[in-house]
């Protein structure tokens, strides 16, 4: 096993950070490591928004939340699905392109690239022996992120990346087993097996957070996914979508 996989297979999400910023070589390095990621026809559909300010950093944890890991940290990446630069391209060349930047796929194309991107920085974070946490919580309020980051139309969002010196490490989390994750050929259709999978992970997880919390808390995925599905969240997200330019067509 190389280097590469060993720390892809070694990832685990950090919310405690040293109180140690980012170098800005090191916040270039993973801005460049991010934009070596494979992104689609060549659009670059995605923009990144570095936070070094303290007050920004709170303003957004208040926002994502109140976790205190988004102030806290080395550095913090917004990740954007960005097409307000294919706008300038529109102007530039002299074309209307609306119809395809507000296109279901050109969407899809948006949300594709940012992640690809996002990924590879988290990679490149944790090789250099930083730790990393996704921070999916900016979505509780668009219109206020938004607003805080002076995002212009075709702007959106998306998650953030907090990065820093890790405190501890944290436990890692088991993933589902990887005979339910990869099909091949075609896609499983015994669901027999497939509830038979889960009951297993089921007992994976129960004793994974048993032991963490010195049994405190036991619950199964199955469970935890049924209770969170149950409560749809952020449900003003098509219009707020539709109103930055994107997934109209």
């Amino acid at each position: 096993m190389n280097v590469a996989i060993e720390t892809i297979l070694n990832h685990r999400s950090i919310r405690h950070y040293k109180d140690q910023p980012l170098s800005d070589e090191q916040i270039r390095t993973l801005v460049e490591s991010a934009q070596a990621a494979s992104t689609s026809s060549y659009i670059q559909a995605y923009s990144i928004i570095g936070i070094k300010k303290k007050e920004t950093k709170e303003k957004l944890a208040a926002l994502a939340g109140n976790q205190p890991y988004v102030a806290e940290n080395g550095h913090l990446f917004i990740f954007c699905a960005d097409f307000h630069r294919h706008d300038l391209v529109a102007e530039m060349e002299q074309q209307d392109l609306s119809t395809s930047l507000e296109s279901t796929e050109k969407f899809m194309v948006a949300l594709i690239d940012a992640s690809l991107a996002a990924q590879n920085t988290a990679i490149a974070a944790e090789s250099m022996g930083l730790g990393i946490c996704y921070i999916g919580g900016l979505r509780n309020n668009l219109e206020e992120v938004s607003k805080l980051l002076n995002v212009p139309k075709r702007v959106i969002p998306l998650f953030g990346l907090t990065v820093g010196y890790p405190v501890d490490e944290s436990d890692k989390k088991p993933r589902l087993p990887v005979e339910h994750v990869y099909h091949e050929e075609t896609y499983e259709s015994n669901n027999e097996a497939v509830k038979n999978q889960l009951l297993h992970y089921n007992k994976q997880i129960s004793s994974y957070y048993n032991e963490r919390t010195d049994g405190k808390r036991n619950d199964t995925w199955t469970g935890q996914m049924a209770n969170m599905l149950s409560n749809p969240t952020r449900m003003y997200m098509k219009e707020f979508v539709e109103k930055k330019g994107f997934n109209r067509q």
